[in-house]
């Protein structure tokens, strides 16, 4: 056809463009397209991509700002990568053991969805978050890291969740998330994994660096009926705004008509003037004080009324005596300090040693301490005495029994 394409092969060449090219949308997040043979109508639009991906990043931010408190330890997420996935696509991504955190959304919003992490950012996390240095990675993944990511998914999505609330306009809340450690390359997995198999999911992708320890990756997985709702809740909201607007601007409109012109006021005459010698003679009329009408139109100024005498007295208030418990504790704001970790010290005993004395210590010296045989050891919270108690042994460690708790 005289050196032109046809359509068929203006359609072929476009169709063959590399499915890994990425563009980038409106809200900053990235959408790549997937490697998944998922079908045509699991997909969402480009509008649904830019509202999800915007939602995504300031969620995310938020969350970034928790774990930093959680961690004591800079954190950062950035821009979030919109792709779809398959649980084949995972395993061929993730060779390596990661960890599956299930977040259940009960209010606001109904539905869920998978964060993962990387087995080593897990353990970087549950060790900073128990006061080391976030290098002891080299033990097994345990009950208590699983447990430990899982409070600290707690308060990073319940921090996300309120900043969904601000852009639904209503209250979201998520359920306590529950983790566990999933090896996507081992053909016996868990239950919890088998409703993945041949479904394909939104996967919102963030790097995420915590100080010179991690420089990793983060997923969501959305369902995609999860993913349309939270954009259509988002949507509706907006289009309120916009509905409630709407009213003010039209009477902005109607308050700007030209209003009918008034008659014109009769304009008094003007008072001859006064030769100097009349204005030397007479007195000069002091300026308005406060209390008195300014004339209008050359009349005579009025005067209001005085004020009367009032009674003023002293204010008294009650003696401020808040509500306490059998504790003297408050219970108003109890509930939002429960989760703060605190340190429990059991002391034997103590003595006072010279330094002489503590230089020729070696295996075998015996101390003595200032405590009797039997007699109740102290129990010490954040170095402050609040109670006495027995030791016992339960199993092969030792434990203590209260026996009294110290009231000041």
């Amino acid at each position: 056809m005289d050196g032109m394409l046809s359509q068929e092969e203006i359609n072929a060449l476009l169709g063959s463009m590399g499915s890994d090219d990425a563009v980038e949308d409106t809200s900053g997040a990235v959408v790549e397209e997937p490697n998944s043979t998922a079908a045509s109508e699991e997909r969402l639009s480009p509008e649904e991509s830019d509202a999800l991906g915007e939602i995504a990043n300031i969620s995310m931010g938020t969350a970034a700002t928790t774990l930093s408190i959680l961690v004591n330890n800079r954190v950062e997420i950035t821009t979030p990568k919109l792709s779809y996935v398959t649980l084949d696509n995972l395993k061929e991504k993730n060779p390596a053991p990661c960890v599956f955190i299930y977040i259940s959304y009960r209010t606001g919003l109904e539905g869920k969805n998978i964060l993962i992490l990387r087995e080593h950012d897990v353990k970087v996390i549950t060790d900073l978050m128990m006061g080391g240095d976030g290098t002891n990675t080299d033990a097994e993944l345990t009950e208590l890291h699983l447990s430990a990511i899982s409070e600290a998914m707690n308060q990073m999505m319940g921090s996300a969740a309120t900043s969904m609330s601000s852009m639904i306009n209503e209250k979201v809340d998520i359920s306590p998330p529950n983790s566990t450690r999933v090896d996507l390359t081992d053909t016996m997995m868990e239950d919890g994994l088998q409703d993945m198999v041949g479904k394909t999911f939104v996967q919102v992708s963030f790097r995420m660096t915590i100080g010179d320890l991690v420089d990793s990756e983060i997923m969501q997985l959305y369902p995609f009926e999860f993913a349309k709702l939270i954009y259509t809740r988002f949507r509706s909201t907006m289009e309120g705004d916009v509905a409630t607007s709407q009213p003010a601007a039209q009477e902005t409109t109607t308050v700007s008509q030209p209003e009918p012109v008034a008659a014109p006021t009769p304009q008094p005459e003007p008072m001859p003037m006064a030769s100097p010698q009349q204005m030397d003679s007479q007195p000069i009329a002091p300026p308005p004080m406060m209390g008195m009408q300014q004339p209008m139109n050359g009349a005579m100024p009025m005067y209001s009324m005085p004020m009367q005498n009032v009674p003023i007295q002293p204010a008294q208030f009650q003696n401020f005596a808040p509500s306490q418990n059998l504790d003297g504790i408050a219970p108003e704001n109890i509930d939002l300090i429960m989760d703060v970790p605190l340190e429990v010290t059991v002391e034997l005993g103590r003595t006072s040693k010279s330094i002489k004395e503590i230089l020729d210590f070696s295996p075998g010296t015996i101390i003595e301490l200032d405590k009797l045989a039997g007699e109740p050891i102290d129990v010490l919270v954040n170095g402050k005495f609040v109670a006495k108690g027995e030791v016992v042994v339960i199993e092969e460690s030792f434990g203590i029994r209260v026996t009294e708790i110290i009231k000041e």
